[in-house]
């Protein structure tokens, strides 16, 4: 026999109290989604505003269609919306993502396709084998859950060139050629960079960290080190890299293809799939000598995993503690998008005149 006992009427309250607070929260969050959601519809807005009137007055730059503006606020608001429902983002994370995706999509729809492939893919794959990277990351979030810190640190750098790029040719989608439009294009090439060496960072972590047969090797001094070290590398994690930035700088040619107009008057873009593979690849092996050096990494006794702050029962094994992951992501992102282009341009194809 089940004895029921009567509810107090202190328990009523608590719940009742419980009850308001949740209703209250979720009206908080209600409003705040309403305000942000204004406010990036009106930002949006005078982006629009400002093209048209510049293209009206000097006649230089390219006016931005009612049709482009709409797509560079709802499809970034849909993409941010479903990262954050299926916990990719969290809040912070999803309005950053926002703020990103509408200003590359904006800019040049090549641009937006890229970020998306890295974005994608890089969910996905956070998310493939989890409960193995549970076991060697003290700090693995489910689904990811990137913040806004990372948001920026991976997509702060392609924004900026994104915004520059508006400023010089304005928005549209244009052909790499450094014969006709030498500034534009290196801001291609540059902003391609630095999505790719994120994309490849992002491959060779998630998927050699636990698909790897061999036990890391410290890029550095080339010994035998724990998985989950800064700076340790392997022969999957480098391919993964590759396939990284390739993935990104196809998804960048097939926009070309399909929305730029004067292919047939311009070089070849095909190296631009090569030029992602080498930006992945060389992005992985900056940010691994970055975070060997500069990023702190240790054996905690107690939990049996690698960490990166140091604790009171750890065993260092390299690095020191002055930068942190995601600062790292940043410099080799920066680094990438800055010498990457100089060092393509002179082998970039140019088309021949007769």
């Amino acid at each position: 026999m089940v004895i029921m006992f009567p509810q107090t009427a202190t328990s009523r309250g608590t719940d009742v109290n419980d009850c308001q607070r949740s209703l209250y929260k979720e009206l908080v969050n209600m409003m705040g989604n309403i305000v942000i959601l204004s406010l990036i519809v009106a930002i949006s807005l005078s982006f629009w505003i400002v093209s048209m009137t510049v293209s009206t007055y000097y006649g230089t730059l390219r006016p931005v269609s009612p049709w482009r503006w709409l797509f560079s606020v709802f499809v970034p608001l849909f993409i941010a919306s479903h990262a954050l429902k299926k916990q990719n983002l969290d809040r912070s994370g999803a309005i950053g993502a926002l703020i990103v995706g509408f200003i590359l999509t904006i800019a040049n729809l090549s641009f937006f396709s890229s970020l998306l492939t890295f974005f994608v893919s890089s969910s996905k794959l956070t998310k493939w084998k989890a409960e193995a990277k549970k076991r060697l990351d003290p700090d693995y979030k489910e689904g990811g859950q990137r913040n806004w810190i990372q948001v920026f640190c991976n997509g702060g750098v392609p924004t900026e060139i994104a915004l520059l790029y508006m400023i010089e040719t304005g928005p549209g989608e244009i052909a790499i050629d450094f014969s006709k439009q030498y500034t534009a294009s290196w801001m291609c090439l540059s902003l391609l960079g630095a999505l790719a060496c994120s994309s490849g960072d992002t491959w060779a972590s998630e998927i050699g960290s636990v698909a790897s047969k061999t036990q890391p090797r410290l890029i550095t001094t080339w010994e035998k080190v724990p998985i989950g070290t800064n700076g340790g590398v392997t022969f999957v994690g480098l391919v993964s890299s590759l396939l990284g930035g390739m993935a990104v700088g196809l998804a960048y040619l097939l926009t070309q293809l399909m929305f730029v107009e004067d292919l047939d008057t311009s070089p070849p873009q095909w190296p631009i799939v090569i030029y992602g593979a080498a930006a992945g690849f060389l992005g992985s092996v900056l940010d691994s000598y970055l975070g060997a050096v500069m990023q702190y990494s240790g054996f905690d006794e107690d939990s049996g995993m690698v960490v990166n702050h140091i604790t009171p029962h750890g065993r260092h094994i390299s690095g020191k503690p002055i930068l942190d992951n995601n600062a790292v992501n940043l410099f080799s992102a920066i680094l990438i998008a800055l010498l990457l282009p100089g060092i393509t341009w002179p082998f970039w194809p140019r088309k021949l005149t007769i």
